[in-house]
């Protein structure tokens, strides 16, 4: 559906490298596609792929109101010819409520507005069965594509690098994208992962998907050992961010010219120079996986007059 080789491997050498013996590079997965990009075409491929194979008429999955997975599950769905419908945390909001959820709706996601309590029942069987019974024909994907398809569909990240590195940082929401990457990781490296919820137990998240999807518990034991967390870079939360965070990407996008955005991937970013800046004298090779959300961080953007993407 979408050309991966857009998706390329950049070295780009901001301040923060200066008197290391540091080399940062990054895999540009958010090039693929303006809407479907990053980790979430990554996440959505396998779940799409099934959803047309086995005939379903249509797709349902969840989100916020500034979702970027709804809005790559309604340009998927759309550009492969499947309905979409997108259960939105948020009783009180419409399709007019934000840009997010109006292209959304010109895509031809159909909505249903839920109480914030109700959202919370998303992963509950019992909810889950409503939905199917509500909606017979629907496929339905987890929020941010946490299954097992679309965590091997993050496996294939690694596998286009021709670079040998040493640490893999990644930003992390529902740890879909950092337990396939680590499900793909050589033997030797180090996989940093930054989440950007406050109080969020990555260790607990990943240990549940990963013994969820018939992983040997042993050998998803031995794996975690080896992830760091950087669990202090999350700005005071989902979808917070702070003028020190902002000034940081406004700066890096000057010197580098790649974009990011202050949900996910600038926090990540900032985490990878705290690092380099306390390990001055280690030499690695680092890889940066950026996970888009470059439209969402667009209309972020525009609300804070800040040019970081």
């Amino acid at each position: 559906m979408f050309d991966l080789s857009k998706s390329i491997l950049q070295e780009i050498h901001p301040w923060f490298l200066n008197n290391t013996k540091k080399k940062l590079f990054v895999k540009r997965d958010d090039l693929i596609h303006p809407l479907v990009s990053g980790n979430k075409w990554r996440k959505l491929r396998l779940n799409v792929e099934h959803a047309m194979n086995q005939k379903f008429k249509g797709v349902l999955t969840f989100g916020g109101a500034y979702s970027n997975h709804l809005l790559a599950s309604a340009s998927a769905c759309h550009l492969c010819g499947l309905e979409s419908i997108g259960v939105v945390r948020g009783e009180e909001l419409t399709i007019e409520s934000n840009p997010m959820l109006l292209t959304c709706h010109e895509l031809g996601m159909t909505f249903i507005f839920v109480s914030r309590e109700e959202y919370s029942d998303r992963n509950e069987k019992s909810y889950l069965e409503y939905l199917h019974e509500e909606h017979p024909g629907y496929y339905l994907i987890p929020e941010g594509g946490a299954n097992y398809l679309g965590m091997i569909g993050c496996q294939q990240i690694l596998f286009e690098c021709d670079v040998q590195f040493d640490s893999v940082f990644v930003a992390q929401g529902t740890t879909t994208t950092s337990c396939g990457i680590l499900t793909s990781l050589p033997a030797d490296v180090k996989l940093h992962v930054v989440p950007v919820l406050k109080g969020f137990d990555a260790m607990k998240e990943m240990k549940g998907l990963l013994n969820s999807t018939a992983f040997d518990q042993d050998w998803t034991a031995d794996a975690l050992a080896e992830v760091v967390i950087h669990e202090d870079a999350h700005f005071g939360g989902y979808g917070k961010y702070t003028s020190e965070l902002l000034d940081f990407m406004e700066r890096f996008h000057q010197e580098t010219a790649v974009p990011l955005d202050p949900v996910y991937t600038g926090k990540a970013m900032y985490a990878i120079m705290n690092y380099c800046q306390n390990s001055l004298d280690h030499t690695e090779n680092i890889l940066f996986i950026h996970t888009g959300g470059i439209e969402g961080g667009k209309q972020i953007s525009e609300r804070t007059g800040r040019a970081y993407c």
